[in-house]
């Protein structure tokens, strides 16, 4: 079995040998101008008519790598493009810095990479330039993943945290906490009866679509921190108060059931596969329609409102009465993301 050495992040013969033999084929689309990932420069061309670009950054770690439903390749795909799409971004182009520790199998690498790719290139994305670095064994805890996105404003401009309105209704596009828990599941060897998996995915279709319907006034894709983090972001930069509805929250019973043994909370719970949107009332039927059209939203539904007042979120509970949603302290789970 083939494993990663030291000389493979030296920048010689050996290093170019596993670019151009394992790295770069693994994307299928690696240009977007006259200077893509092929011709190994420093960076890449790209134009794209006169359109405003939004650009987003972020690495990714997670522990174990390969996990229910997933890996850190698709993790990190999924990552950047939803990052680019609650912005009100097309994804178009990424580039991909992987760090990989001395003794990694050469296999798994490619394994992860294709994964990266197969949740890019259906989707028109372009990896156009990367880079490869090997640490000393025992010096990195297997792999890390730093992604760069670049997307094309799509409508009549970006979408940001700071525009919810009083009066919007809240949607969340799927059940919470997925990912975190079914991650902590995993390492720990905690079994259900149900097949619980992360509901890592990219979400640009279902968020174009409802970009097309318009009255999307602010999303959030709640990772790390979760749906409580999400919200809360919203409420402050947008100066609104949010008001969510317990009983409407959609969370999976083997989530409510670890986090009951845990003493967690399933809204602070990472999602990889979810969204918090902040929509105009007279839209909200269309845009749910739209998000119900596509298997990765198809549970979509509204579980609040916003409204005018002091920025924070709020939790209407089952027994009828009212509490605040905090943001944690910390994340719960440990190397979700």
């Amino acid at each position: 079995m083939a494993r990663i050495e030291s000389a493979h992040g030296a920048g010689g013969k050996v290093m170019h040998r596993l670019l151009q033999e394992i790295v770069i084929p693994s994307f299928g689309r690696r240009k977007i101008g006259s200077i893509g990932l092929d011709e190994m420069d420093d960076g890449a061309t790209f134009r794209h008519e006169e359109s405003d670009l939004i650009v987003c950054a972020d690495a990714h770690t997670v522990h174990p790598l390969f996990f229910p439903g997933g890996n850190i390749g698709s993790l990190a795909a999924s990552g950047t493009v939803n990052d680019l799409a609650v912005m009100g971004a097309r994804p178009v182009a990424m580039t991909n810095t992987v760090v990989v520790e001395e003794g990694f199998e050469i296999d798994t690498l490619q394994t992860i990479l294709k994964s990266l790719n197969d949740v890019i290139e259906p989707l028109g994305i372009a990896m156009v330039a990367g880079d490869t670095k090997v640490m000393p064994s025992s010096t990195l805890d297997e792999m890390v993943i730093s992604t760069t996105g670049i997307g094309v404003v799509y409508g009549n401009g970006p979408v940001a945290d700071s525009g919810a309105k009083g009066g919007d209704s809240i949607i969340v596009t799927g059940p919470i906490g997925d990912h975190g828990t079914s991650l902590l599941a995993h390492r720990e060897g905690l079994d259900f009866d149900t097949a619980l998996t992360s509901d890592v995915a990219p979400l640009w279709e279902p968020i174009r679509d409802c970009l097309d319907v318009g009255g999307v006034h602010a999303m959030k894709d709640p990772t790390r921190g979760g749906t409580a983090v999400a919200l809360n972001e919203i409420a402050s930069k947008s100066n609104v108060e949010i008001e969510i509805e317990e009983q409407l929250i959609p969370v999976r019973p083997a989530v409510n059931s670890l986090s009951e043994i845990l003493g967690l909370d399933p809204l602070h719970m990472s999602c990889e596969g979810t969204v918090v949107m902040s929509v105009d009332p007279t839209k909200t039927e269309d845009i749910l329609k739209a998000l119900q059209r596509h298997a990765s939203t198809e549970d979509s539904r509204v579980i609040g409102r916003a409204s005018e007042g002091n920025p924070r979120v709020t939790m209407r509970t089952e027994i009828g009465g009212r509490k605040m949603v905090q943001v944690p302290y910390g994340e719960p789970v440990p190397r979700v993301c």
